[in-house]
């Protein structure tokens, strides 16, 4: 049989959904960076080689063009420079001359951007740039050949790149132009945009994050208060968590414990109920058995008076001795009952057992002697000497041995047995009282201890039930062994109750 494996928690499934995003986050962010910087060193590089390959084309058209050496003609400059330059796209350049010359400042002869995407046709140089071009320009008259140089900006870079005019010894032509973004000429705007949507995700991210550290501290006082030890298992009710889901919950566990709580106080009145109806019918039995146990002796009180009053001397004595044990009789019956109906006060001090037991044996001889039973004792263990109220166990004991010479058949054996006995609740002195008489029926064995059960038609059904309420006193027990081969009633009781 195939046995399902239980899921993974609520909790557990929005940790690896905010894990998730935290990764996707990353990898987006990767994905930035990348975008940002990966490619700038290539696209520095191209722009150099174009921005050589242009300053190369328009320093030998305009020397080509030339026709008087040595002379600038600044309007064959602006052609050259239209001409070359509008091949190549976002490119823009100049000659410069490092000897002062008159309308040229800063040595700027002439200027052209034929793509420049504005209108018109732009003539000014760039004044952000100037410095770098000034610096490449001047490594150029130095030098005597073509020089670079590069100004980074974040994603951007801008490229100048200057070259000497062969059969010009002070006129040096230059261009400049930008490494741009690999996404074209939106791709500022693009790399914003993808920056603000990863701005965004990190905030959900992080308020996912509160949320799941919420939820889960609020799932935490949820498990710990349906713990065996927790809220709703004491019947109290649990404060609402401020989370809608987890609240339609504690609201709904809220009403199984004010639910459970009402068929509680139905149930307990219900069982005060039952537990009076069941005094009342054990009074009404209890009235029954004793006027049945009274109204006998009674019955043959008022035979023997009867007779004793019609007849002589020897017969009204006859008949007083009678009347005398039918009221001890009934003393006995009342003085059990009491026994059972006051409560049993236990006066415990430590009592010397072998002497205790050689006294119970010493008031019962007689008795055992006139049915001819063997009555001994059989201490094993209890060098020690227990601690219990000896009248109170006296009463106790003196009802088993009496039980047992009772039903000791003739020439039989009663053993009084006492032991000490380790258990899981601690020392415990065991006393038992053993016969070989018939035993007890196994209808009689579940209800033997209960008042008024007797299985003898002159007994009373209270001795054993005085001897149980005596073990119970004790903070022990009373019952009947499982033996088949004897009777064995035992009590059992701590060796030391404190």
């Amino acid at each position: 049989m195939l046995m399902s494996r239980p899921g993974p928690s609520f909790s557990t499934q929005l940790f690896a959904l905010w894990m998730l995003v935290a990764v996707l986050c990353g990898l987006l962010s990767a994905a930035v960076w990348l975008v940002l910087s990966s490619a700038l060193g290539e696209r520095v590089a191209t722009a150099k080689q174009q921005a050589a390959a242009a300053c190369t084309a328009v320093a030998s058209r305009y020397d080509l063009s030339m026709q008087r050496p040595g002379e600038a003609n600044v309007d064959l400059m602006h052609a050259v420079l239209d001409l070359v330059l509008i091949r190549t796209d976002g490119i823009e350049g100049g000659f410069w001359t490092s000897e002062p010359a008159p309308g040229a400042p800063n040595g700027f002869l002439a200027y052209a951007f034929p793509t420049y995407d504005g209108s018109g046709v732009k003539r000014d140089i760039p004044e952000a740039e100037t410095p770098l071009i000034l610096r490449t320009l001047r490594k150029v008259a130095s030098a005597r050949q073509i020089q670079a140089d590069v100004v980074s900006s974040g994603a951007d870079a801008v490229v100048a790149v200057a070259c000497p005019v062969s059969r010009q010894t002070d006129v040096f032509a230059w261009v400049l132009t930008r490494a741009r973004p690999p996404l074209g000429p939106y791709g500022e705007r693009a790399v914003i945009i993808l920056a603000s949507v990863l701005a965004i995700i990190v905030g959900l991210a992080w308020v996912l994050a509160l949320a799941l550290r919420r939820w889960k501290r609020n799932l935490a006082r949820l498990e710990h208060a349906l713990a065996p030890d927790g809220e709703f298992e004491q019947g109290k009710r649990f404060e609402r968590l401020g989370e809608r889901d987890l609240d339609q919950i504690v609201d709904a566990l809220n009403r199984y414990v004010e639910r459970a709580e009402r068929l509680k106080r139905e149930a307990n009145a219900l069982s005060a109920q039952l537990a009076q109806a069941e005094r009342f019918s054990t009074l009404g039995k209890m009235a029954a058995q004793i006027a049945h146990e009274i109204r006998n002796p009674a019955g043959a009180m008022r035979l023997k008076a009867e007779n004793a009053l019609a007849g002589d001397g020897a017969r009204r004595e006859a008949a007083l001795k009678t009347i005398i044990e039918q009221v001890g009789r009934i003393e006995t019956q009342v003085a059990s009952l009491l026994a059972l109906t006051q409560p049993i006060t236990v006066q415990a001090r430590e009592v010397d057992l072998r002497a205790w037991l050689d006294e119970m044996v010493h008031t019962h001889e007689s008795r055992a002697e006139s049915r001819h039973v063997e009555l001994s004792v059989d201490m094993a263990g209890c060098e020690a000497n227990p601690v219990f109220d000896a009248a109170q166990l006296a009463r106790a004991l003196d009802n088993l041995v009496v039980n047992a010479l009772r039903h000791a058949p003739f020439g039989g054996h009663v053993t009084i047995r006492a032991g000490k006995a380790s258990s899981d609740e601690g020392e415990r002195l065991r006393l038992e009282v053993v016969d070989d008489g018939l035993g007890v029926s196994a209808m009689e064995r579940e209800r033997i201890f209960e008042p008024f059960v007797t299985g003898r038609p002159d007994g009373s059904g209270l001795g054993l039930a005085v001897v149980r309420e005596i073990a119970s006193a004790h903070g022990g027990r009373a019952y009947l062994a499982d033996d088949l081969n004897v009777t064995r009633f035992v009590i059992d009781l701590p060796w030391r109750p404190y």
